[in-house]
């Protein structure tokens, strides 16, 4: 996380000295999304300074950096793994844009070799975390010996517009967080670590409406419909559990759930459609209050929080632009 830490109520204040934002709406949004504080990639004093989306971009390319360098580092040393392992790097990111991409600088900051290949992901938004994963293993499995390595990073505070007083833009400044992760995957099973079972990637139609970017001069404006939780309840649960019936399993089979916590609405349709108990989605809703929607890297924090049980069947899902779902079957 960066290091700049704030509860919900100065984020809220500061938005409030926004021109022509109506105070008592914004309070109860910011309310609604049950965050209770958020890591920001500036001092929140300094976002009033972001004039143009060049000097944003400019503070996503260095920052971003920064935060998946640390996580790189992290990663490796708690796993021991040394950076010359590393066959596969996956970047996700879909808050700032940089040519090359940030993976290429990130490759050589964290040392590794120069015939590591590179795949950089743009666009997929909060469902990147669990479609990084789910290329991992497609990478893996046509080769099993090799060591892969997925990075998420999102500033999502660069992205908020001080110029736009819609709902859409009101909830994203209470709800969206920064922060980055990284994981380390191989082809060989066995060990503390989940393995991943099966995958599956849902695209459902007409449905660009419901989330995503506007793309301007002014950079990225938020696209966030209010039918999104209804959407989801609606269609999500029916292909989560086809998935399960694939591999002979019902949703009251699933021991442990890593839910990207998406919003507290998100996570109350998927538990309720669901009929999952309570703790069910504990960790999401914890993440959710201590950290916001981190975008991508959410489920990765989720995950990093989350303890499997042994032989168990474990979900982990997240929802993203597209609109679009990404599944993976694991177990610990």
């Amino acid at each position: 996380m960066p290091e700049h830490r704030y509860g919900q109520a100065e984020i809220t204040d500061a938005i409030a000295a926004w021109p022509g934002v109506d105070e008592p709406l914004l309070r109860h949004l910011h309310t609604a999304t049950q965050v209770e504080g958020r890591n920001l990639a500036l001092p929140l004093a300094d976002y009033a300074k972001l004039d143009t989306f060049t000097q944003a971009n400019d503070a996503y390319r260095e920052i971003a950096l920064d935060l998946a360098e640390r996580a790189v580092v992290e990663v490796l040393r708690t796993t021991g793994t040394a950076p010359a392992e590393i066959d596969q790097l996956v970047l996700c990111s879909s808050t700032g844009l940089a040519t090359p991409s940030l993976d290429a600088t990130l490759a050589q900051r964290t040392g590794l070799r120069a015939d590591v290949r590179r795949l950089p992901i743009f666009g997929l938004g909060c469902a990147a975390g669990a479609s990084g994963l789910a290329r991992l293993h497609d990478y893996l499995a046509g080769r099993p010996d090799d060591t892969a390595l997925l990075v998420c990073v999102e500033l999502c505070s660069l992205t908020v517009q001080r110029d736009d007083v819609s709902v859409a833009n009101l909830v994203a400044g209470g709800l969206f967080g920064d922060g980055a992760a990284a994981v380390v995957a191989t082809g060989r099973p066995g060990g503390a670590a989940p393995e991943v079972l099966a995958t599956r990637s849902h695209l459902y139609p007409d449905t660009q409406h419901l989330m995503g970017w506007h793309v301007g001069e002014y950079g990225f404006r938020i696209v966030l419909s209010p039918d999104l939780t209804g959407f989801v309840a609606e269609h999500v649960p029916g292909d989560l559990r086809a998935f399960l019936a694939e591999h002979g399993l019902t949703p009251g089979d699933v021991g442990t759930w890593i839910c990207h916590p998406g919003g507290p609405k998100i996570i109350d349709a998927l538990a309720e459609s669901l009929d999952l108990p309570a703790e069910a989605l504990a960790v999401s809703r914890r993440s959710l209050r201590e950290h916001g929607n981190l975008s991508s890297v959410s489920v990765l924090h989720v995950l990093r929080e989350t303890t499997g049980r042994p032989g168990e069947p474990a979900v982990l899902m997240a929802l993203g632009p597209g609109f679009s779902s990404e599944l993976l079957l694991l177990r610990w």
